[in-house]
This record gives C-alpha cells, sequence and structure tokens, in this order.
C-alpha cells in the first residue's frame, strides 16, 4: 500500500473523471434527422407507389382478354404495373373522340364509359361500366327527365316540354278507375313535411296506400332518393314551399321564405332555390303563408311561375283570406284548396272525426281534399281510414285527378 495512501485523509480519495462521449448531443440529434432523411429518398427511389399514399378507388371491369392483354402491355411486350393517369366519366352520349381516342364498343343504355389517360403518353383507352338497368329503362327515363329541366343558378327545376306537355302530367300517377265507379265522390289525401323526421317518412312510406300523396319539405336530407321512391310506389310528389305567416319571424318557416317585404323577381329567385332541391313533384302546396297568400300582389308572380313550369298548384288552408285560387284561376292554372286539416287536433278520435268531415264534403261537392302531417297516430289513423273509404262508396285519388277535375268545371 502506498505512504500516500495510508496519510490520504479519510474521504478525500481522487475520483477518476467519467468517459466523454465521441460526439456532442447536438451532433447525435443532426445524425439522426440525415438517417431518417437517407429512409424516406429510399422509399421513395425503390418503392412503387406512384400516387404518393394519396387515397385510391379500385372498380372492377370485365374487359375481354384481349383487351385485357392489351391493357397490360404497353406495346413493347413487357407486362408490369404503372399508373395510368386520372380518370375521366363519359356519358355513354359523348361526342366523338379525337382520333388518337381508342373508342370503346356501343355502351349499352344505362352504362357508363370511363376513359382512362396514360399519365406518361397520354394515350387513351375507353373501359365500358355497365349500369343498373342493363335493359335501357334508366336511360330512357332519364332522358325524359331532361326534357322537363332546365337549369337554374342553384340547379335543375321543372319546365315545359318542347312539345307543350308539363311536368304536372308526365310526373303523375294517375288511378284506372272501375268504369261504374268513375262518378264516385272523389278524395284526395295529402301528408306533408316529408323528409324532416326519418320515421314519419318511413311510416308515410310503408303504411299509406299509393293514391295518398306526399309532399316533400324542401329542407329533407336525401329529397332525390326519397322522392324516386315515393314515385316508384306509385305515390305522386308534391314540394311544400314556405310563406310567410301573419306572425313572421317569430313563427319562421325555414330559409328562403317567401316574404311579402320582397320583390316578385326576388320571391321568384326564392322559389327557384326551392325548386332546385329534388325533381319529380306534380307541383307547388303553400306552407303557413296567412299572411302571403292573402296579398294579390305578393302571389301573383309565384302562380305565374308555377304556371309557366306546367305544375299544378296547392292551397294549404292556412287562412281563408287566400287569394290564391282566383289569382290560379286567371291563369289557367289548375288548382285545389285543402278542405280539411285532418291533424289540427292530433289526437286519433280528433283525427277520426276530421276524415268524417271529408268525406261528408266529398259527398256533397263530388270531391274533397285534406292535409296532415307525418305523425305517428296521424298516419296510422288515416291507413286505417284507407281500407274501408271504397266500401263507403268513395274513391282515393292522387292529387291531379282532383285539381285536374277543379280546371276543367
Amino acid at each position: 500500500m502506498a505512504p500516500d495512501d495510508l496519510n490520504a485523509p479519510l474521504g478525500q480519495a481522487k475520483r477518476k473523471p467519467l468517459p466523454k462521449l465521441p460526439v456532442s448531443g447536438p451532433q447525435l440529434l443532426a445524425g439522426l434527422l440525415a438517417l431518417s432523411g437517407l429512409v424516406v429518398v429510399g422509399w421513395a427511389a425503390f418503392v412503387n407507389d406512384p400516387l404518393g399514399g394519396e387515397p385510391v378507388a379500385v372498380v372492377s371491369t370485365h374487359a375481354t382478354d384481349a383487351a385485357q392483354a392489351k391493357q397490360n402491355s404497353d406495346g413493347d411486350g413487357d407486362h408490369h404495373d404503372r399508373y395510368d393517369g386520372p380518370i375521366v366519366v363519359k356519358t355513354p352520349d359523348a361526342a366523338s373522340a379525337p382520333s388518337n381516342v381508342a373508342k370503346a364498343d356501343a355502351a349499352p343504355p344505362g352504362s357508363q364509359t370511363v376513359t382512362i389517360i396514360d399519365g406518361s403518353s397520354g394515350a387513351r383507352r375507353d373501359v365500358i361500366i355497365p349500369g343498373h338497368d342493363s335493359g335501357g329503362g334508366n336511360a330512357v327515363k332519364l332522358q325524359a327527365d331532361k326534357s322537363f329541366l332546365e337549369q337554374s343558378r342553384y340547379g335543375m327545376i321543372p319546365k315545359i316540354g318542347a312539345n307543350g306537355a308539363r311536368p304536372a302530367a308526365f310526373y303523375a300517377k294517375p288511378r284506372e278507375l272501375p268504369p261504374d265507379r268513375k262518378n264516385d265522390p272523389r278524395i284526395a289525401i295529402v301528408i306533408g313535411g316529408l323528409g324532416i323526421s326519418a320515421s314519419g317518412t318511413a311510416d308515410a312510406l310503408d303504411k299509406l296506400p299509393a293514391p295518398v300523396t306526399l309532399a316533400l319539405a324542401p329542407y329533407g336530407s336525401d329529397l332525390e332518393k326519397l322522392a324516386e321512391r315515393a314515385r316508384t310506389e306509385n305515390h305522386e310528389v308534391l314540394l311544400q314551399v314556405p310563406m310567410e305567416p301573419f306572425d313572421y319571424p317569430d313563427n319562421d318557416p325555414g330559409p328562403q321564405t317567401l316574404l311579402t317585404s320582397l320583390s316578385g323577381e326576388e320571391n321568384i329567385d326564392r322559389l327557384h332555390w326551392l325548386m332546385s332541391r329534388f325533381r319529380g313533384y306534380v307541383g307547388l302546396v303553400s306552407t303557413m303563408g296567412s299572411r302571403f297568400t292573402a296579398s294579390e300582389q305578393a302571389m301573383t308572380p309565384v302562380i305565374g311561375e308555377t304556371a309557366k313550369r306546367g305544375l299544378i298548384y296547392m292551397d294549404d288552408g292556412a287562412s281563408s283570406r287566400s287569394v290564391a285560387g282566383q289569382v290560379a284561376g286567371g291563369r289557367g292554372l289548375p288548382f285545389v284548396k285543402t278542405d280539411v286539416v285532418l291533424d289540427a287536433v292530433p289526437t286519433p278520435t280528433e283525427i277520426d272525426h276530421a276524415l268524417a268531415r271529408l268525406e261528408a264534403i266529398a259527398r256533397n261537392n263530388g270531391s274533397a281534399v285534406g292535409l296532415a302531417g307525418d305523425q305517428p297516430a296521424t298516419i296510422a289513423r288515416i291507413a286505417a281510414w284507407a281500407k274501408a273509404v271504397e266500401s263507403r262508396g268513395f274513391m282515393l285519388v292522387p292529387i291531379t285527378m282532383i285539381a285536374t277535375k277543379a280546371k276543367s268545371s
């Protein structure tokens, strides 16, 4: 043991210094960042992902063996994967393609032709995707629909066809009456507010017979699909148009409400927005509107536009002072007014009483129109009533079969 060790005071032994790292902390961090960059560069260089991680949609097509072989080849005999640029969808009746476009075989009705563009060479090829209706029914229907539609700044709205045919007649679902019952009193029922409540809309479609007319609110969702389903099940469809009540704005029907304070042009612009919400309706039905429908100055442009578009007009009966009928008569517009609001008191007993009053009006006048909302109790009572009403000598008909009769008389 060395003397120094013996003489050194306790606790005073010299500590060995810690070994120093070969690089500093900042240098280590910089190295890690550089390594990450090399990984990214290597991935981009060696991984075949031309879309760079963007979402990819895969469409299944049924190409022939020869066409498939041609698609998998670039013309050089080598088969390999590649990115062929964006996909352009063309309608079957698209104009003739440029000379450098390889045309697909004639597309069957209801199908779509997808043009795939080679991002490197600009070459194109067409692939036909079959539609759901290979028989051409959808294509024919869509073409017919287009003849009754025109573009507005909000979307497609109804118009009278080139041959003078009216959308109200095209979209109508007239009922064939037995020869011995054509003169029986007619009753039309309109259920309004559909498209807002999913349960109420489902109840109306599932429980009510086809002659019941369905009125869709313009603020609902999937209105196009709902209107198409209603028409497929042989219901006529109306578009509800919100109009100013006396207590507006405390009682506000919703956006784009027609107002007496606006000019005729401004109200027509709002009406076009409402008309663009879906297609396939036979006419318009007012919603609220006690103040608006009492103003001849406000109603005249609206009735004129309705007639111009080849539709019918239904007054919801919100005001006994409504001038809609006399204005419509001056324009030769098919018009119908609500006789009874069936669920003014929404209890089963009162709804049954309202239906009885409706029958009495129909027996006296030859026809009657009832209006109701989409509440479950209302739909249940109307569905039960509809099963027996014709056995009592009445005919349940869609709204156009009363509006047309009212015009001719």
